[in-house]
Parts: C-alpha cells; structure tokens; sequence
C-alpha cells in the first residue's frame, strides 16, 4: 500500500478497508428464514414408494387449552399430504407413544390422535406403520438433533401403503411436548404446510436499497456542492495542518483509488478471511465482527448526516470550536458524532428485537455509502482484474467449497450456523412480509460494493468526458445491476431457495455491458487506460 503520506489518510480510510474486505468475504446473496427446516444432504430415497416432496410443515400446539408458539417441522417422503392452510387441518389430541420408539406393537389404541415417537432403534416407516395400525392419525417423530434430515425409505421398503401424516420435529421442540404429556398434561395439535409465495414483496425492496445506495453513493459529491468542505474528513485536523478549505482538487486525497496489485490482494485476503471465519466463527468472534460493524457505520452515518446538513444549513460551517490535542471542528459536527455512536450502539444492544433490521440497513447503507466515496476505481483495467477475480470467488466459495469442506462456506458464514445464532452483520436484510414462514431476504455488502465501484467508476466517467444520459455508462450499467440483481433472486427462487453467489450474474451484467458499450462505441481503449496520466501525478491514497 503505497501513500502519499500520513496526514492525508485518516484513520477512518484503514478502518473503511478493513470493513470492506469483510463485505468482500461475504457477497451472498439468499434467504434467512426463522425456523427454516434444515434439510439434511441425504440422497433421494431408493423406494419408488418414497417419491413425495418433503413439505415444511407448521405445528400448532395447545397446552391445557392454551396455544403456545408454533412449531416448525418436516414431512416425510411418504404417507399422507398435509393442509396448505389451517382452515382445511384438523386439531387433534397428542398422546406419547408406548413404547416411545415406536418399533413394536404399541398398547394404546390411538383413534384419531397424533402419537408422538422418538426417533432411533428402527426405520422412519416401521414407526409409521405400526402407528397407523393402532389407529393414530399422524404421526409426531421428535429428532436427536435439532436439524431436521428428509426422512426417506429403505431400498427394501417398496410396497408402503402409509395414508397418515409423518412429521419430524427438532429435539428441543419436541421434548417440550414430549414433558408436557409425561406430565399429565393435555397437548392438542394441528398439521398444515403453507405454501411459500412465489416472490415476496421484500425482493423488491431489497433491490431498490441496493440500486439506491450505488446511486447515491455516485452522485454524492454532485448533491454536495463542489464549493463546500467535506468537513467529515477534515473534522478533526491536528494543529500542524493547513486549515484553508479544500476545493475541489484537494478533495482527491481523501479518496483511495484501487490499484491491479490491491484488486488481487483483495481477493486474496478475503478468501483467507473467509476461512478463517469459517473454521473460527464462534460467538465471540462474531462479536468483534459486530463492533468493529458499530464503528464504522457510525462513522459512515456520521459522514452521510453532516453532508447532508451542510447541505442544506450553510451557515453551520462557520461554527467551529477548537478542540485540544484534534484541532478545529465544527459544532455540528461534534453534536452528530454521539448521536451516530448512540445509534449503533443501540442497534447492537437490541440487534434480535424483530425491527432490528431497520438499524442494520441504515448503518450499512451509510456504511457502503462511504466505501463508494472513498474507495475508487482507476478505469476499467483495474475494475476487469478485481470483479473476473471476485466472479470466480464467489463461485467457488458457493458452489465448489463444499467438495473440498463438505458444505459451502459462504452461505455458513452468511448464516452464522457456527456462532451460536449470531451471524456477521455485513448484510441487508428485509423482513418476508408476506411468508407464513418469516425470516429474511438478505444481500451480502460485497454484492453492492464491489459492481458499485465500477458503476461510480462510470459516473466519474461519463463527467470527465462530458457525456449525456443515453450516450454515457452511468444509467446503462444501473440497468443492467438491476437486472442481474432481478436475475440473482429468479435463479434462487427456481433453485428451491438455495442461497446465490450473486456477482455470477451481476458481473457479466455490469462489467460486461460496459465493455460490450465500450466496444461498439469504439471507446474500450479511453475506458480501458483512463486516467492512467493524471494518476503519475495524483496525491490520492493507494490501495
């Protein structure tokens, strides 16, 4: 990392490259849902007679007469199809199987009722069939674990007549009711399996965040006026610095432009991260992980808020006070910082209320907001070597890592499956407002940061050499991120919500449109070495 010198590197900008490798090592793009069942990787089942689909199932339950919080389940591939809505299932009292494995004879007569086994000793539909033959209407498997594998047939199970419900339940879930009955108490239950919609409004919600956060990030600048200080940057300058206000040609050394070198670095360290985070995740680790997130989305909030009242209140920068040791800033500036640092705080402290989501997205917006404005890309040299690099990243991160570590370690990093139900906060997420099931819609900061350099990148473009809206990069290259992002969420709904290394289908859309464009206007070598001469004689920072 080659810079010009210290003075003219803030703090911030290191703490601003960290976060963005973080983000690099996570570019996911997916779904987080509560209580999603977690199928397991077992094969298809041998039997002809296990052909169904595994359906996620609701489970209704009531203790005495009261209704506790549902339960989330798993079908088996056979036996009876549950009820897509409440109204069409029926309510039925549990009883506890005798014995509870449910592999011999059982000594109650169970007419129309849910018996509830255990799992082990024999196969999943031994236990359905002797349930069956003592009259029970479903059955009610509690699992040794709290994933739920698919349950299939034997290979030589292949004549199975099982009319009843199978259902398999997670370990804690079921030893609740599993107590309750052993007890004395009364449990009444009710199967239904609703459908997941097709597309949830908080896709297109999802995107709209992500497409805006690029276009505000490359038109900042142009909404704070050239004239005015980016007093953010320049808050608190020690005493041996200049205090004359930058224009806008000292405005380019807070900005640090990515190099061929720093592009592959990039990818490097950020595989590396990610395996780390993959072997060493726990709940400390993603701890640290939330801290240093509170820190700089704050910072970035801070920078996004006091250009905006500049912006808008002129006058406040007239109004500086002399702080010891840090020099002069502004009185605005100082009023916003705590409030910022409030802010992240309290979404850490409250980060699994159910609106969490809200702080997350503000401090991450801000956050990749700040990254676009200080991180930059030379020309389309550099951008061609960084997102080539990250395609293949995410595509072997997603798709080839679980060949060599046995499950893919971006979507476990993602999901934060090792950390004790934490998960690293470098994500947007949405709530499925329309789900039965909940959960989230998420994207991984990488999936916007790393197409919105180039898409900046073309904005600066497009200015330097006087271009119009239909002539220029800048709008072609949003459509196109657009629609790579549509293209990102059609392939993970077809792919059975199977989490997407989104970049597969946002880099041929972005990098590959601007080069497609270049190469028909005859413009590919201008992209391909811009800014090459100003940059033997720039001051910007280096990375």
């Amino acid at each position: 990392m080659a810079l010009p010198r210290a003075s003219s590197f803030p703090l911030l900008h290191v703490v601003l490259i960290f976060l963005s490798l973080l983000c690099f090592a996570s570019p996911y793009c997916g779904v987080l849902a509560a209580g999603d069942a977690s199928q397991g990787a077992e094969s298809a089942s041998a039997s002809p007679s296990c052909n169904l689909t595994s359906q996620d199932v609701k489970v209704n339950n009531w203790l005495n007469g009261d209704e506790r919080p549902s339960l989330d389940g798993l079908s088996a591939r056979f036996g009876a199809l549950l009820p897509s809505s409440v109204s069409k299932a029926s309510k039925l009292p549990a009883i506890l199987a005798n014995p509870l494995n449910s592999c011999n004879n059982l000594s109650l007569k169970l007419s129309d009722s849910i018996v509830v086994v255990k799992r082990g000793d024999c196969t999943y539909a031994t236990k359905a069939r002797i349930a069956e033959s003592s009259g029970a209407a479903g059955l009610l498997l509690i699992n040794d674990d709290e994933d739920l594998p698919e349950m299939v047939c034997s290979k030589n199970e292949t004549l199975l007549n099982i009319t009843i419900p199978v259902v398999m339940i997670p370990k804690s879930a079921g030893e609740n009711i599993r107590a309750s009955l052993s007890s004395g108490g009364k449990v009444d239950v009710l199967l239904y399996a609703p459908t997941r919609p097709i597309i949830d409004i908080s896709v297109v919600f999802l995107a709209l965040m992500s497409v805006g956060s690029i276009i505000s990030a490359s038109l900042w600048d142009d909404f704070s006026a050239h004239e005015q200080v980016d007093e953010h940057y320049n808050q608190l300058r020690r005493k041996d610095q200049p205090s004359a206000e930058m224009n806008e040609e000292d405005s380019e050394k807070e900005t640090v432009e990515i190099k061929a070198v720093g592009a592959v670095s990039f990818v490097i360290v950020a595989s590396a991260f990610l395996v780390l985070l993959f072997f060493f995740m726990s709940y400390s680790f993603v701890l640290l992980l939330i801290v240093l997130f509170c820190i700089a989305g704050s910072q970035g909030l801070h920078a996004c808020l006091l250009s905006i009242f500049l912006r808008v209140f002129k006058g406040c920068r007239q109004m500086r006070i002399n702080i010891p040791i840090f020099g002069e800033a502004t009185i605005l500036s100082i009023v916003l910082l705590p409030f910022c640092f409030a802010f992240a705080i309290s979404w850490a402290i409250n980060r699994h209320s159910p609106h969490s989501w809200i702080g997350q997205d503000i401090l991450g917006i801000s956050l990749m907001i700040t990254v676009l404005r200080v991180l930059q890309l030379p020309n389309i040299k550099v951008a061609s070597l960084l997102l080539c690099c990250a395609f293949f990243y995410d595509i072997f991160w997603v798709f080839i890592s679980p060949l060599i570590f046995h499950e893919s370690v971006m979507i476990a990093v993602a999901t934060g499956n090792k950390a004790g139900g934490e998960s690293i906060p470098m994500l947007l997420r949405m709530p499925r407002f329309f789900d039965p099931w909940g959960g989230y819609q998420m994207i991984g900061f990488g999936d916007i940061i790393l197409p919105g350099l180039l898409i900046a990148f073309s904005h600066r473009f497009d200015k330097s050499t006087k271009k119009g809206i239909l002539n220029g990069y800048f709008v072609w290259l949003i459509i196109g991120y657009a629609f790579g992002l549509s293209l990102t969420y059609l392939v993970f709904f077809l792919m059975n919500g199977h989490g997407q290394p989104a970049l597969l289908y946002l880099v041929p859309c972005t990098l590959g449109l601007t080069v497609v464009l270049g190469g028909i206007r005859g413009e590919l070598s201008n992209l391909w070495n811009f800014g090459e001469k100003q940059s033997e004689v720039s001051p910007a920072g280096q990375v």
